[in-house]
């Protein structure tokens, strides 16, 4: 079946947002919507699986990591000044600086943040950027296996060999892999694979044995401290501070899933936007959740106001999710 998210201008469909999303369960692949063997880059949504690299190394005991900078490590940060506290922490337990990063700099998401920052004639830095936790994370990785720390971000770098090695365990599936918007290798897998690995997430003790902890750990770690994972007002720290699930964002309108709890059992979702509409995908994610039996309560995407540069409404956006069931 067709999903789509339609955007209105007026009473006019202006616009039509193609969702395709896989939904694995315990017998595999449970539901549909558009197609489920699209291969789709993971972007940040694969954060979770890269981070797994801290405890499969043993970084986290060697340099007596934190949950929080474990968290860190998962997230898509908006930059605040909680994030950046955690991510020079981090750092400086690796005896590193961020001079060592390799994300580049962006200004922060939070609106608040880079205010904060332009008061103050002060530029960003790459600690700003959304990707330096998961970077830390890769450096802590790179020095627990001996490796140099030099080209980390490069594809045949031992940390990033061993990331691809970790999603084609979880999903069965070998990632097809090109470069980031961070630079680091980002993995495409077809959505039903991809779910299988968010499934896993929502169900540690199914992963193959090596996997089984630090699989819980991360997802500890993203569960205790959501705003970290995110940020206030930001989609994967709203819900997971609402519904008992894991919740991450990707770049170009992909989403990862996993649901321990509902009615059809733990659940893994794997979604994407085909056009790489956020809002479109944002508006999906919580549509589906609903459809699955889980109330996040009110939310900035249900039926999200369109509003033009005078903050005239003008159109709105609506989820049309038409699910196939296994």
């Amino acid at each position: 079946m067709n999903a789509w998210v339609y955007a209105y201008r007026g009473q006019e469909v202006e616009n039509r947002h193609r969702i395709s999303l896989a939904i694995h369960g315990p017998e595999g692949l449970l539901a549909y919507a558009g197609n489920p063997g699209l291969w789709a880059y993971m972007r940040s949504s694969a954060k979770p699986f890269q981070a797994l690299a801290l405890f499969l190394t043993g970084a986290v005991e060697r340099f007596g990591l934190s949950e929080e900078e474990v968290a860190l490590a998962t997230a898509s940060h908006d930059g605040t000044e909680a994030h950046v506290a955690v991510a020079q922490g981090f750092l400086e337990k690796l005896g590193l600086g961020p001079e060592h990063l390799a994300c580049g700099v962006h200004p922060p998401f939070s609106k608040e943040a880079r205010k904060a920052l332009e008061a103050k004639g002060l530029d960003p830095t790459p600690l700003h950027h959304n990707c330096s936790g998961k970077h830390a994370g890769m450096l802590a990785a790179a020095l627990a296996l001996g490796a140099p720390i030099e080209g980390y971000e490069h594809p045949d770098h031992p940390v990033q060999r061993l990331n691809r090695k970790t999603l084609l365990d979880l999903t069965g599936a070998e990632p097809k892999a090109a470069t980031d918007g961070c630079s680091v290798p980002t993995f495409a897998l077809p959505l039903a694979r991809a779910a299988r690995a968010f499934y896993l997430l929502a169900r540690p003790e199914e992963a193959p044995p090596p996997y089984r902890e630090p699989l819980r750990r991360v997802g500890a770690a993203m569960r205790r401290h959501p705003a970290l994972v995110a940020g206030p007002g930001s989609i994967d720290t709203l819900l997971m501070e609402r519904l008992p699930l894991l919740a991450k964002r990707g770049a170009d309108g992909y989403y990862g899933l996993a649901l321990p709890e509902t009615s059809h059992g733990p659940l893994g979702v794997a979604l994407k936007a085909e056009d790489g509409a956020s809002q479109a995908r944002e508006v999906a994610v919580v549509a589906l959740l609903r459809l699955l039996g889980l109330d996040p309560g009110e939310t900035p995407w249900d039926r999200p106001l369109l509003r033009n540069h005078r903050g005239l409404e003008v159109g709105r956006l609506e989820a049309h999710l038409d699910l196939t069931w296994l």
